[in-house]
């Protein structure tokens, strides 16, 4: 999509007529607009309003700089040229300035005479000159230094994606089909939302799968199997000893359930148990390891199987004692 910017071109007028048409018809070679330009001449402080305006709805701010510091607002003392200038670096507008050099300016003098040059105001002039130069300026020679500023500056400034511009509504893409689609997306997407909160609805009424006994017992009969060294200090005598991993975890099913944190001021057993049983257990669905909410360090606690389990074996070690 091609976006126009709208460039208000400032300077004085009578001493750079030819500067100004070589800027516009820069600007319009490029494909963008040009604003402000044999529009207004400045001198008037109601008009002074009006090209505020035309500045605040352009994108880019261009000045050239003659040999003439321009009419003078008659209550700050400061020319219209300038006071444009100013407003335009106050509002923060992406701005650039091209700025007769001293030969190209005495060349001037020599061919069309001394209207080139400020003489009532000069030391403003210079302040002026020394201002715009200590932002994004070049010197121009001829129209052709002019053209070639415009041509650059521009170019950067299209790049600019914050900068509006003007669309030509024959490349405005027809959104509407866009939006019918996303209403019927929309639509779609709640109607699949309640088929789903539907399904969970009935998965959650019917009858859950259980383990059966022959599973347990199974199950039982690994985790005896499966052998845990375990340190002295664990232990009365100091001494390593050997368990399995059934007992260990039946003989801690308390801190199993509570949960069992990784906590840097937990007990030498928790983080025993959090490092070393955890993950044993953890690989037969008996306990899951969890972030806990609001702080750094994690928690493994039992499953739903591992309650199921240690029930089971509660139910086989009263049933034995019968």
């Amino acid at each position: 999509m091609k976006r126009k910017l709208q460039v208000f071109v400032s300077s004085t007028f009578q001493d750079l007529i030819e500067e100004r048409q070589a800027a516009v018809s820069a600007i319009l070679k490029a494909g963008h607009i040009p604003a402000g330009m044999e529009l207004f001449t400045s001198g008037n402080k109601s008009q002074m309003e009006t090209i505020k305006k035309w500045i605040d709805e352009s994108d880019v701010y261009m000045l050239v700089l003659g040999g003439r510091y321009g009419s003078v607002e008659s209550s700050s003392g400061v020319s219209y040229t300038e006071l444009e200038y100013d407003y335009a670096v106050e509002q923060e507008k992406p701005l650039f300035a091209v700025v007769i050099n001293e030969a190209a300016l005495e060349a001037k003098v020599r061919t069309h005479g001394t209207e080139m040059m400020e003489k009532e105001n000069p030391k403003q002039l210079k302040m002026f000159r020394d201002k715009v130069l200590s932002n994004i300026s070049s010197f121009f020679d001829d129209h052709k230094d002019i053209k070639l500023c415009v041509h650059e500056s521009l170019s950067d400034f299209s790049a600019n994606r914050d900068l509006k511009g003007w669309v030509s509504a024959d490349e405005v893409t027809n959104t509407q089909p866009l939006l019918d689609e996303i209403g019927r997306l929309s639509k779609e997407n709640e109607m699949l939302k309640e088929k789903l909160n539907s399904a969970e609805k009935k998965i959650g009424t019917s009858p859950k799968t259980t383990t059966s006994d022959a599973e347990f017992e199974e199950l039982r009969a690994l985790l005896k199997s499966i052998k845990v060294s375990v340190p002295g200090e664990f232990s009365k005598d100091g001494e390593d000893f050997e368990n399995s991993l059934l007992d260990l975890f039946v003989s801690n099913k308390d801190s199993f359930i509570t949960g069992i944190t990784n906590q840097i001021d937990s007990s030498e057993a928790a983080s025993f148990m959090y490092h070393n049983l955890c993950p044993k257990l953890q690989i037969h669905g008996l306990v899951m390891n969890e972030k806990v909410a609001g702080v750094r360090w994690r928690r493994f606690s039992v499953t739903k199987r591992g309650n199921d389990f240690l029930a089971y074996l509660e139910r086989k070690k009263l049933r034995s004692n019968k």
